[in-house]
């Protein structure tokens, strides 16, 4: 996709400053790629580390697209993990004062920054500064709309809940968050249950929305066009659906490198509609003990299936036997796009949800933390492409085997996993049918340029 008609931008200068997690840098890089194409100067800020990490495999090839860095002052990507909430504080408080630094020392100055909507200070910085700031959002507009409406939550008596009493409350239904028809208490992100730092901080950021400029979904329109228009009615500023960017960015993994084994070969083998493609995401993983179960699940189901399995890889691949084929990285866009994939066992990001509807292709969801519930839920009860194989949050509830190698067998084999890879593929047509010359995506993403200009020289 591509933007025409961008004479007179040579004095803009955008500063993009990500929330630095790869789940949330890819959709940023993505976006600020196309506005480069177009002639827009772009400075993207990151930390040394993730500069390491990013590589110059994934730079973009425009003069006007260039990587500054700041020092590391929040926990390292590979260990982020271990301290979730103290990694957020870190992000929250040590990133404002380095990065103020670093738009003193550019030799143009920012006409505009966007910045991810889990950071309340760059808002902050832009208002100082009289800078403009678009704010990217890189999950589902639905859940943008729980978070902006959380006093909502607290008013009716649905917040705070507790660890100990949430199993008997998870089947709550809400109904009075403006754009969402219904949701089950136990649907909402795991931020929202038990311990409230997280959640005080996502309020936090959530004040500063409306003190930005613009606000950018990673989502095209058609997906979830009710819950657009309700907040657009809602929200003082404009919002733009401007997703999903493809080709998405692939970035390597932080631990391994890309793998040297064939796996597209291996695909091209199998039979059309034959595999089952299963990766768990980048950064929270699962128990050894859960891997286990899945491996033997896969195997139990005896169907094809290629796994992205990470350090776990040279463990695996004797249990899976010849059916499977475990690899620590893979181009997963290519994977998805594979005539020979039928399925998706994912743990419901954002990025690997997008990927999987343009692709066409249906999900098992296994969500383990954060908004991976609410984007499964979203899966199989909204869109109805997929089947849930977790049914209880938390990564220390387990899924056994022999679910796991039926759940695998509804999707592969029988009449439901078909009707769900039509319904994959209507999507899939409404979301290429976006990303066309003139469709809600080129559209939109063409009036965030030529706003963005407007305000930037008023």
């Amino acid at each position: 996709m591509s933007l025409r008609g961008s004479d007179g931008i040579s004095g803009s200068h955008v500063v993009a400053i990500p929330y630095p997690g790869r789940g949330h840098i890819n959709p940023m890089m993505n976006v600020c790629t196309l506005l480069a194409s177009e002639g827009l100067t772009i400075t993207f800020v990151v930390t040394e580390e993730w500069l390491t990490l990013i590589g110059s495999g994934s730079v973009p090839n425009t003069p006007n697209f260039r990587f500054r860095s700041i020092p590391n002052v929040i926990p390292s990507e590979l260990t982020r993990g271990l301290d979730f909430f103290g990694f957020i504080e870190a992000v929250c408080t040590k990133m404002e004062a380095p990065v103020d630094q670093l738009l003193d020392g550019l030799e143009q100055p920012a006409t505009c920054i966007i910045a991810d909507t889990l950071l309340a200070w760059p808002v902050a910085i832009g208002n100082r500064r009289n800078i403009p700031v678009a704010l990217l959002w890189p999950t589902s507009p639905s859940l943008f709309s729980v978070n902006y409406h959380c006093h909502l939550l607290v008013d009716q008596g649905h917040l705070p809940v507790s660890l100990e009493n949430f199993s008997e409350r998870k089947d709550e239904i809400i109904t009075y968050i403006p754009g969402i028809p219904a949701i089950r208490l136990g649907d909402l992100p795991t931020y929202f249950i038990g311990k409230i730092e997280v959640s005080n901080r996502m309020r936090e950021a959530f004040s500063w929305v409306t003190k930005a400029q613009f606000i950018l979904f990673t989502s095209f329109y058609e997906l979830q066009s009710h819950t657009i228009d309700t907040l657009r009615g809602i929200l003082p500023i404009p919002i733009y659906p401007i997703g999903p960017s493809i080709p998405f960015m692939s970035l390597q993994d932080t631990v391994t490198s890309p793998s040297d084994v064939d796996y597209l070969n291996w695909l091209d083998c199998q039979p059309k509609n034959s595999v089952l493609y299963v990766s768990l995401g980048s950064f929270l993983s699962v128990s050894t003990t859960q891997m286990h179960e899945i491996a033997m699940g896969l195997h139990s189901s005896e169907v094809p299936y290629l796994w992205v399995a990470r350090g776990e890889a040279s463990n695996l691949q004797e249990t899976c036997g010849e059916m499977g084929l475990v690899v620590p990285w893979c181009d997963q866009l290519r994977v998805l796009c594979h005539p020979s994939v039928a399925g998706f066992l994912t743990h419901c990001g954002w990025n690997s949800t997008l990927e999987a509807i343009y692709s066409g292709v249906p999900m098992l969801t296994f969500p383990l933390l954060v908004d991976q519930i609410p984007n499964s839920a979203l899966i199989v009860e909204d869109w109805k492409i997929g089947l849930k194989m977790k049914e209880e949050i938390g990564v220390e509830n387990m899924v056994g085997r022999d679910q796991i190698a039926r759940v695998v067998r509804r999707l592969m084999d029988g009449d439901e996993g078909i009707q769900m890879r039509e319904r994959a593929k209507e999507l899939q047509r409404s979301c290429q049918i976006a990303i066309e010359k003139n469709g809600s995506t080129f559209t939109n993403l063409e009036s965030f340029r030529d706003d963005l200009l407007r305000i930037s020289k008023s």
